[in-house]
């Protein structure tokens, strides 16, 4: 069994829902010696969250992110505001939403479904980027 952890920092993305399947494995490349394991993808911050849904039609990822926003307006007479305008609504979204995934991994790859995929949902306007925690647990390919 092997235990592998690494931090990535995503490129900065605006407010939206944004794939990230592929950042995810490029910095992992030890995924592909993982027999059977399990991958804990854990996001650093309040106001941005995670996600597993389809990654086939972009429109679905517009299409959350217009749900979201109106779930969550930034109109409410939130009492938080000392950050802005969006940044209630992105705790709230969060909320409402992931900080960590389990993936599986089978055979050297994440075991999704033929659609989905991760996405980064980033709820602020305005973000330094975003750090994730990867940690990558399994069985190794026998040498």
């Amino acid at each position: 069994m092997v235990w592998i952890q690494k931090e990535l920092q995503l490129p900065r993305f605006g407010k939206g829902f944004h794939a990230i399947t592929r950042h995810i494995v490029e910095a992992l490349p030890e995924l592909k010696s993982i027999r059977v394991g399990l991958l804990h993808i854990f996001i650093q911050h309040t106001s941005a969250s995670l996600t597993i849904n389809e990654a086939a039609d972009p429109d679905v990822a517009d299409d959350l992110h217009q749900v979201f926003d109106r779930l969550a307006p930034e109109d409410l007479p939130y009492r938080h505001t000392v950050e802005g305008r969006d940044d209630m609504p992105a705790h709230v979204k969060t909320t409402l939403s992931d900080c960590s995934l389990i993936v599986p991994v089978r055979n050297g790859r994440l075991a999704l479904g033929t659609w989905q995929g991760i996405f980064l949902c980033e709820h602020r306007r305005n973000n330094s980027g975003r750090h994730l925690i990867l940690t990558l647990y399994g069985e190794k390919e026998p040498t």
